[in-house]
């Protein structure tokens, strides 16, 4: 890692800076960057990585710049490193997002293990517990910080991790490490806990999917009746919410927690 930091390219400033397991974070700082370029992963092992295009004409120039900098990385990668090579993907900029606070009146922590959700919280608003690495910890931290605020976002990657391996099994485990803590919530008497996910990765599929997600939503003393006994995607379609878009989860929980003056017009 400390030779790719040592990589120099002309009008950008560069910063490479390690996350977690295989994953790095590369950052290009000059003038008249573009995030609107193509990435270099192929998403298949056994291919060599794509060089990066640029999507439109303002573009060119970081695409010119990225490959510049791939180029240096490899030569480095050949003499030094046991990696045969680096792929980059989910190229952004700074996003401006509007805050969980400004738009929920919330105030919001996440407790997550994984480098990348930790960063996307906080490019929302939240606050981000460090140091956490097993589920263990993240509910000792929710018991911890539980009166100082009105939201926890709980994340769990390993289920994702289990399904892009193909390992349906795996995955089935990581499931059930989860199921195992969720009485140890419920016993902190939250107004609305939810489980669900940001996207469907089967095993089968070995990747992400379109399939609709799977949500447990448990408001105590105002949840409508249903029979669903399980938790699974053909089951939670049995349930009282029915097939919804995400984007109405947030006000249904901010409805039942009794933190709207009004719902809808």
């Amino acid at each position: 890692m400390n030779k790719l930091r040592s990589i120099r390219l002309p009008q950008v400033e560069i910063f490479v800076e390690p996350v977690q397991d295989y994953r790095f974070v590369l950052i290009f700082r000059g003038k008249n960057l573009s995030a609107q370029i193509t990435e270099t992963d192929p998403q298949k092992t056994g291919l060599p990585p794509l060089e990066a295009r640029p999507l439109d004409e303002e573009a060119r120039k970081t695409a010119e710049t990225v490959n510049r900098w791939i180029g240096a990385a490899r030569d480095i990668i050949k003499s030094e490193h046991p990696a045969n090579m680096v792929t980059l993907r989910g190229w952004a900029k700074e996003p401006g997002l509007p805050k969980c606070t400004d738009i929920y009146r919330l105030k919001a922590q996440a407790l997550a293990v994984y480098p990348m959700y930790k960063g996307l919280a906080a490019l929302v608003g939240m606050d981000v517990v460090p140091g956490l690495h097993i589920l263990e910890d993240q509910f000792r931290a929710l018991k911890t910080n539980w009166k100082g605020y009105d939201f926890f976002f709980v994340h769990y990657k390993y289920t994702d991790s289990r399904g892009e391996d193909g390992n349906f099994e795996a995955k089935a485990a990581e499931i059930e490490k989860v199921d195992a803590v969720i009485p140890l919530f419920l016993d902190l008497k939250p107004d609305v806990f939810i489980v669900t996910g940001d996207h469907s990765t089967p095993a089968v599929w070995k990747a992400h999917s379109w399939h609709p997600v799977p949500t447990l939503f448990c408001a105590q003393g105002l949840g409508r009746h249903n029979e669903v006994k399980g938790f699974g995607e053909t089951e939670c379609l049995r349930g009282a919410l029915g097939h919804f878009q995400a984007v109405d989860l947030m006000p249904l929980a901010l409805a039942y927690a009794g933190r709207m003056a009004k719902f809808g017009a």
